[in-house]
């Protein structure tokens, strides 16, 4: 009898499901900034549907950390996913990441991540730069532009004097040699440090405009084709917790992540730049940089690009990457 009722206890076990695994993923944009709610909300509920609710991932309202952490956060397992961008570090480990960074790369979203997702996912390795994580994604956003409330930035000599804010990487390389002084700043202290006059101006893109609450506070927001400069992203979950998912999840996971998840963020953050722009519209003076601009952008983006390709070392050709980029996005520099 006894051992009737063990049988009948070890199939009523068997026919269980399984627990499910949830994994905890820290955001520091808002809650409801458009990549959080139309890209990282609809990847993580595809995730509980492709693998049958094996696999859930639980998006915290608050981030565990500051958003320059989030990298190592994932790394040393203090959350199991996070996100970031790649020039919020203060170090070089993410030097190849510069690729999508640098002025003239695109305007649109979509291509910019696929093309960065393929090139330095691909090409460039990103994966050795993100030892201790998975790589879920990798990504850009529009192009870039340049705001300020003091004046029209149409001569170099306009760019003197003022305190820009920027995400680091490139773009303060640049903003640094065009004569202003960038001062770093993770994204969520912008609004403070502007309308309280510690900055004169912000690279941003067109959503961040509305996410961040700054429209009252820019006068003027100056734009190139292409872009003036651009931020790349990672998106990572913690090595160990990857590799004890099962073979099935992994691949499920996989096939939502990737070139997919490019796909799913660029089309987020096309969409949220387009909303950003018909909610300001007059609000702000935007205007197409001037002839001596462009010119000076596209000497001072040639000396940075030539001084990063070198700084690659062996293996590595960051030209031909950067040109392989722009054939992908179709940009001409001619």
């Amino acid at each position: 009898m006894k051992s009737l009722k063990f049988a009948l206890a070890g199939l009523l076990l068997s026919a269980m499901p399984a627990m499910a695994e949830e994994l905890i993923m820290s955001s520091w944009l808002p809650p409801k900034h458009p990549i959080v709610v139309n890209a990282f909300k609809p990847w993580a509920e595809a995730v509980e549907k492709a693998t049958d609710g094996r696999v859930t991932v639980r998006i915290m309202g608050k981030p565990l950390g500051s958003p320059p952490a989030h990298f190592d956060m994932a790394r040393d397992g203090v959350a199991d996913i996070t996100y970031g961008l790649h020039s919020f570090t203060e170090d070089d480990r993410f030097n190849r990441a510069r690729l999508g960074q640098f002025s003239f790369l695109g305007d649109d979203a979509i291509a910019n991540s696929k093309a960065y997702w393929k090139i330095y996912g691909g090409t460039l390795n990103a994966a050795e730069e993100h030892k201790g994580t998975h790589l879920l994604g990798l990504f850009m956003h529009g192009p870039g532009l340049l705001h300020n409330n003091k004046r029209k930035i149409e001569t170099v000599a306009d760019m003197k004097g003022l305190k820009i804010r920027v995400p680091g990487g490139y773009v303060a390389d640049l903003v640094g040699a065009l004569g202003a002084t960038p001062l770093f700043m993770s994204s969520p202290e912008v609004y403070e440090k502007l309308s309280r006059g510690v900055i004169d101006g912000v690279a941003f893109t067109y959503e961040a405009m509305t996410a961040f609450n700054l429209v009252d506070d820019i006068k003027y927001s100056m734009t190139v084709p292409g872009g003036i400069y651009n931020t790349t992203w990672f998106f990572v979950i913690n090595e160990a917790k990857w590799n004890a998912l099962s073979d099935e999840d992994r691949a499920a996971i996989e096939a939502l992540s990737g070139e997919a998840f490019a796909e799913r963020v660029g089309q987020a953050w096309n969409d949220a730049d387009t909303a950003a722009k018909a909610e300001i519209g007059d609000k702000v003076d935007f205007y197409q940089a001037s002839p001596e601009i462009v010119a000076a952008l596209k000497a001072k983006a040639g000396e940075l690009e030539q001084k990063w390709s070198d700084s690659l070392g062996q293996g590595y050709d960051g030209a031909a990457a950067l040109a392989e980029f722009r054939k992908e996005t179709g940009v001409n520099l001619e």
